[in-house]
């Protein structure tokens, strides 16, 4: 289906959040929560790709164009309180899906509200980047976005020095990764103001959980995965062969279908 139209909410502290609507704009469906280092453009071809419901609504959640500042209160409260804005505004959803930081981003909304299913990709939970925090900090305090994509992509994600050298190459990409690493510090750092919580989404009626293949049991993805998945203990898990955190860019049309057949299954 094609964008039907950009929403625009104010959700507090002087900020705001976009939606970009694909379908029916005013029937619930599936609402996409992107992560860290992402935006809702990165989830165009998910969005789509996806026939299951008759909307798709993607939040661009702030600290990202055309979305509103991040707030010096900004914290993990903070962006369950957006997202709540953000379900009220369109009516609701049928599905709620998060990926990576938006995966617990969905958990713990579906602590605070009923839902009828949430759907998260790879969530993270601490200690995820623990050991890059000290120099996301720094980059950060220096206003030194370039560090903040070279920490994300090599440290986190460890991807081979060639790969992050080619997207450097490239002006155009460069540029996107550096405006998408200014909120990762707080995003990060929001990981970590307050106690992670013993359980998630006890009020979903049903919870999905996917882990991409190739991160299955492997650190950083696969074990923050083990460990969201451990405080949902009824949640279903499934596996995406042969792919790893950026499913949703590298085979959208699979993931799509996975998420159609999680739809079906519901």
């Amino acid at each position: 289906m094609e964008r039907t139209i950009q929403k625009r909410f104010p959700v507090g502290d002087g900020s705001w959040v976009t939606v970009d609507v694909y379908g029916e704009p005013d029937a619930p469906g599936l609402v996409v929560v992107p992560g860290a280092m992402s935006d809702a453009l990165g989830w165009r071809a998910v969005a789509t790709a996806v026939g299951a419901w008759p909307s798709v609504a993607v939040v661009n959640r702030r600290g990202r164009a055309p979305s509103g500042p991040m707030t010096a209160a900004y914290s993990l409260r903070t962006e369950v309180a957006d997202l709540g804005v953000v379900l009220d505004r369109l009516g609701g959803a049928r599905t709620l899906f998060g990926w990576s930081y938006g995966g617990l981003i969905a958990l713990l909304t579906a602590d605070e509200r009923p839902l009828r299913q949430v759907i998260a990709y790879e969530p993270v939970i601490r200690p995820f980047g623990l050991d890059v925090l000290p120099d996301l900090k720094a980059a950060d305090e220096a206003a030194d976005r370039d560090a903040a994509v070279e920490i994300v992509h090599r440290r986190i994600a460890g991807l081979d020095e060639a790969v992050v050298d080619a997207l450097r190459a490239d002006p155009e990409v460069w540029g996107a990764l550096r405006g998408l690493a200014a909120p990762v510090y707080a995003e990060m750092a929001a990981l970590y103001g307050e106690p992670a919580p013993g359980s998630l989404a006890r009020r979903a009626d049903r919870v999905d959980l996917i882990v991409g293949g190739t991160n299955r049991g492997t650190a950083p993805y696969g074990t923050s995965f083990d460990d969201v998945a451990r405080r949902v203990p009824r949640a279903g898990v499934h596996e995406l062969p042969g792919q790893g955190h950026m499913a949703h860019l590298q085979a959208p049309a699979e993931l799509a279908r996975l998420l159609e057949a999680l739809a079906a299954a519901g």
